[in-house]
């Protein structure tokens, strides 16, 4: 029954996005409204990458010690100075991975 219900849960949520992507014109939106939408990708990820970061597995924040906080700290100064993805994403990682190993 849960497989079942994941799996429904999986198609609705498809096809909601699915729609909005297929019916919704861009040119039906005015320049502010495509402009606001223009930010929603640069929110959604810190809300999504943060918690990670500051919360453990119990919901307390983590010490400042901890090796994700390097490896955060270390992909946002190479992410504003470099502005390449990719060289945010390796820098943060192996920084992680010293501080771990």
């Amino acid at each position: 029954m849960s497989w079942l219900s994941i799996i429904i849960a999986g198609l609705i949520t498809y096809f909601t996005r699915f729609s909005m992507i297929t019916f919704v014109n861009g040119k039906m939106l005015n320049r502010k409204i495509r402009l606001v939408l223009s930010y929603v990708p640069s929110t959604v990820f810190p809300a999504i990458i943060f918690p990670a970061v500051f919360f453990n597995d119990y919901g307390n924040l983590v010490e400042a010690s901890d090796p994700k906080i390097f490896g955060i700290l270390a992909a946002i100064i190479i992410g504003y100075f470099s502005k390449n993805i990719i060289a945010t994403i390796i820098s943060g990682l192996i920084v992680y991975w010293i501080f771990i190993f």
